[in-house]
């Protein structure tokens, strides 16, 4: 992840992204065709102005829109039903672009499972706003793909995924928007795949709508069941409608990944900060942790009661266009390193060297270490530190209160 402490979107910071990822080739990986990779992708706040000067049609204020790529199959006809679906979701179809893509450079394996690829624009008949919006655009998101055979990296009021399956060098050339200047980002997640527990695809390309993973996560099959077995117990006064039409919540096809994103994105639409739901799936080791507070045991032990942790080895950076970082896990099996800079630059990697920076410019370095947080708030331009987030969420409700009044151990 690459981000500013300035509160400045810039294209230096989509082009710092880019050059991480292509120094993150040896991360990922490639069939016996060079040019055909596991995947290859990048996720920014969605560059306003850009998208203003390259549609016919007319956009909202920013946050009053949504938008994202669409994979399609080959001549795709039912647009008309992507209307009525969004029309049923309170939402208006504002336009359609299409998505200038340039394929020169791909395999023939990447090609022949290669979608077409449009831009959907999309606002709410209500004028709802932010994070409204983002609830209305994920029903909406989640129906057109139970539906129809089609994929949305992102779906988006915030942030824009661009991804598929690529090398890491083959991004920037395959997606003309990202060598624009004009597109432009206070940050950006990217990641190189080396496909392990399914087979490359373009949906299975990272970033995720909310996260990027370095690791496996050794227990989703257990994390899947749990998810199914609850659905009927899901009940949310914010995301709109009957949550049963958005079932199954987690796609039994996915990656783990996928599956974690799916569940991440569920917690934080239906109310939670995206750190809050971070540490419900993935807990620091807190049960025989002697120094932490009683008010952050009794967070974590109210949570575990809700869900299991999604354990293994697992570095997982995550963004919600407002908020970025990443968290280890609790036995930190991955690596994570990061770097800060005099000129407010800020980068969390796998490993060293990812960009060449001198070393006069550092003021910070370190190693995220097990179970913790590294978390920036580019709104406000600040670091916030591990304990910080922790005590804050730990202190945001009587966790001990309800345990005691609510909590019954077998044992008595």
């Amino acid at each position: 992840m690459v981000a500013t402490l300035n509160k400045i979107a810039s294209h230096e910071i989509v082009q710092k992204g880019l050059t991480a990822l292509r120094n993150l080739e040896h991360r990922g990986a490639s069939g016996a065709e060079v040019n055909s990779g596991d995947g290859a992708g990048i996720l920014i706040r969605v560059p306003d102005a850009f998208y203003r000067e390259v549609v016919d049609f007319n956009l909202g204020a920013p946050g009053s829109y949504a938008t994202g790529i669409v994979f399609l199959p080959k001549d795709f006809a039912q647009h008309q039903r992507i209307n009525v679906i969004a029309e049923e979701e309170g939402l208006q179809i504002l336009g359609w672009r299409k998505l200038p893509t340039n394929s020169k450079s791909l395999g023939k394996t990447a090609l022949s499972v290669m979608p077409d690829f449009e831009q959907l624009f999309l606002s709410a008949k209500d004028n709802s706003l932010n994070l409204a919006l983002e609830r209305r655009a994920y029903c909406f998101r989640k129906r057109v793909e139970h539906e129809l055979p089609i994929y949305f990296p992102s779906l988006s009021s915030r942030t824009i995924v661009y991804k598929g399956m690529l090398t890491t060098g083959q991004l920037a050339d395959f997606f003309p928007d990202l060598s624009d200047t004009r597109v432009v980002s206070p940050m950006a997640l990217v990641h190189s795949r080396f496909s392990t527990n399914t087979f490359p695809s373009w949906p299975l390309a990272h970033p995720y709508r909310y996260i990027a993973h370095n690791g496996e996560i050794n227990t989703v099959k257990g994390n899947r069941n749990w998810m199914a077995a609850r659905e009927t117990l899901l009940v949310s006064k914010l995301i709109p409608g009957d949550i049963a039409r958005l079932f199954p919540i987690v796609d039994p096809d996915g990656s783990d990944s996928a599956s974690l994103d799916e569940v991440l994105e569920l917690l934080y639409l239906s109310g939670r900060s995206l750190p809050h739901a971070m540490l419900m799936m993935i807990p620091e080791a807190w049960e025989n942790h002697a120094s932490i507070s009683e008010k952050r045991r009794d967070f974590y032990q109210f949570h575990a009661s809700l869900m299991e942790p999604w354990d293994g080895p697992a570095c997982v950076t995550f963004t919600d266009g407002k908020q970025i970082g990443a968290v280890l896990d609790r036995n930190g099996l991955r690596p994570s390193r990061y770097w800060v800079t005099s000129d407010g630059l800020v980068v969390l990697a796998s490993e060293v060297g990812v960009l060449d920076i001198a070393q006069e410019r550092i003021v910070r370095k370190g190693r995220l270490q097990p179970g913790r947080m590294f978390l920036v708030d580019i709104d406000e331009g600040r670091i916030i530190e591990d304990d910080e987030i922790k005590e804050e969420l730990a202190s945001g409700a009587p966790y001990g209160d309800w345990l005691h009044a609510g909590l019954i151990k077998l044992e008595d």
